[in-house]
C-alpha cells in the first residue's frame, strides 16, 4: 500500500469528512472509494470506445433489423432536436492518451 499527500480546500475537506462519517467509514476509505469509482468510469468509457471500434457494422445492422418496427413505450421516446453528447461521461484528455498509458491511473481534474 502506498501513501499520498493530498491538498484539499478546507470546505471540501469538511464536506467529505461529514459524508464519510454519515457512511460510517474512514476519510481514507471514502477517498479511496471515490478514486476507484472515477477510475472505473474512465476505464469503462475507454473499453466501450475500443469495443465500438472493433464492432462489425453489418452484424449490428443485421441484428437491429430483427427489432420490430413499433413506436416506443411512453417515456422511451428520443428527445426532439439535436442530441448533445454527455460530456460528463467523456474521459479527460489525459485518459485519452494511447494504449501505452491506458492502464495507468493518473490524477484527473474534476
Amino acid at each position: 500500500m502506498s501513501s499520498l499527500s493530498l491538498r484539499l480546500p478546507d470546505s471540501l475537506h469538511r464536506k467529505i469528512r461529514e459524508l464519510a462519517e454519515q457512511d460510517d467509514i474512514s476519510l481514507n476509505q471514502f477517498i479511496a472509494t471515490a478514486v476507484a469509482e472515477k477510475a472505473a468510469a474512465l476505464l469503462t468509457v475507454e473499453y466501450l470506445e475500443e469495443r465500438g471500434r472493433r464492432a462489425d457494422r453489418r452484424l449490428v445492422d443485421r441484428v437491429l433489423s430483427r427489432v420490430p418496427d413499433v413506436p416506443p413505450l411512453p417515456g422511451d421516446e428520443l428527445p426532439t432536436g439535436r442530441r448533445q453528447p454527455n460530456k460528463a461521461l467523456r474521459p479527460t484528455s489525459r485518459a485519452r492518451r494511447g494504449r501505452k498509458n491506458a492502464r495507468r491511473f493518473r490524477a484527473a481534474p474534476g
